[in-house]
């Protein structure tokens, strides 16, 4: 399986078209119920997705496999339920290899599940209770397979450095000196993991121009996948996110975000008296989207600081510039353009030097709607290589998806 060409995608892509729209349209009918006067209404729904990944070894970003090819099946169930017009729920369940593409076997698990009351209908109080994607940023908001026009994630969501949630540098010496293997990258992390699934609560809403949104979490936003459940992590070491939002007229948006949590999971040498809730992840980000007839644009900004044991403060920022093309309704073009920079820190012989090698990636996407129900995207990847690594990778990906 892993050794699947790419064309295979495209050949599965379009059998599965074919006679399969009418009956798509039926399930979607059948997956969507209504009672007490349609003041109580469920719908479930879903996404089969086929990824096929090409790269240069070893794997950038949070890809987790041995060989330079990756075949990454998806099955993803979401649940939407309304009571009235206050009450919502929402729930999402995959099925895959993990949170990020990977070679290992299938597994199960809840992403989401969250519970939100909204008091008055002109939305300018919400509050939630469950696990969701955080509100820090914007990309979130298209983070989906369906909505993202490009199959991976921003770099600032997936770039791997060289801190460490599990195993802190016992000197500055040796963090000065990281180079991550591909055998140990899970054991570092990134600014923001992905969507940021962890658990907590928080309140939005929207004021005229404004809209805001704050959340107390379990996890900083750099946590692994492994910690969102408050099963798993507890809540003794919580996270403060929020971001205000300005829309000034239907064409632009801006954002401005902010975040502190500890982001420590464990550590077996501590500075004398301290402890992992000490050690915070510290992060100010900036936002802004554009639309214009075909045109969409995103960018994003982030400086983030880490504060290290038996090192001082790690300073990093990143930033993404994001632009859509619809060539038709169903045929759209996409180009990112990536980058981070890392600041210097000084080593044992109190010399300074950069943390990190600063990082470069350009991405360039395309995709093609066949029906409301069924897309094919294709992206190229090219970039200098994360985590400190000289030369340059590349990725070829294939993502064919089915919506119901």
């Amino acid at each position: 399986m892993k050794s699947l060409p790419l064309s295979a995608i495209f050949w599965l892509a379009c059998a599965a078209v074919n006679g399969a729209e009418e009956w798509l349209d039926r399930l979607d009918e059948t997956l969507t119920i209504s009672a007490f006067n349609d003041t109580v209404r469920a719908r479930l729904s879903g996404t089969i997705e086929l990824e096929a990944y090409y790269f240069s070894l070893p794997a950038a970003g949070l890809i987790e496999s041995a060989s330079e090819t990756l075949l990454n099946p998806r099955f993803t169930l979401f649940l939407d339920a309304q009571a009235g017009s206050h009450i919502y729920f929402f729930a999402q369940a995959r099925l895959d290899g993990g949170f990020d593409p990977s070679d290992g076997g299938l597994e199960m698990r809840f992403d989401e599940y969250a519970l939100r009351y909204t008091p008055w209908e002109d939305g300018r109080l919400a509050l939630q209770i469950g696990k969701f994607a955080t509100v820090v940023g914007r990309w979130n908001e298209r983070h989906l397979a369906w909505d993202n026009p490009f199959i991976n994630a921003p770099l600032p969501y997936e770039n791997v450095t060289a801190v460490s949630d599990l195993e802190p540098p016992v000197s500055a010496r040796g963090f000065a000196t990281t180079r991550i293997t591909a055998a140990e990258k899970y054991d570092f992390t990134p600014i923001l993991w992905g969507s940021g699934y962890s658990s907590g609560l928080s309140v939005a809403g929207r004021l005229g121009k404004f809209d805001y949104a704050a959340e107390l979490k379990n996890a900083s936003l750099s946590s692994r996948p492994e910690s969102w459940d408050i099963a798993n992590r507890g809540f003794n070491r919580p996270t403060m996110s929020a971001r205000l939002g300005f829309r000034p007229n239907p064409a632009w948006t801006f954002g401005l975000s902010a975040s502190r949590g500890a982001y420590l999971e464990t550590a077996d040498v501590l500075p004398r008296g301290k402890s992992l809730g000490d050690y915070h992840e510290l992060v100010f980000g900036q936002d802004a989207g554009f639309a214009w007839h075909h045109w969409q644009l995103w960018a994003e900004v982030y400086e983030a600081r880490f504060e290290v044991p038996n090192v001082g403060n790690a300073d990093t920022l990143a930033y993404y510039i994001e632009a859509k093309y619809k060539f038709t309704p169903r045929f759209f073009g996409a180009l990112r353009w990536n980058q981070q920079f890392f600041a210097d820190v000084r080593d044992g012989d109190n010399r300074t030097g950069s943390w990190s090698e600063d990082v470069w990636r350009i991405d360039a996407a395309t995709g093609y709607r066949f029906t409301a129900h069924t897309q094919l995207k294709l992206q190229y990847d090219l970039g200098r290589h994360d985590s400190g690594r000289a030369g340059y990778g590349h990725l070829f990906g294939a993502q064919f998806m089915v919506r119901f």
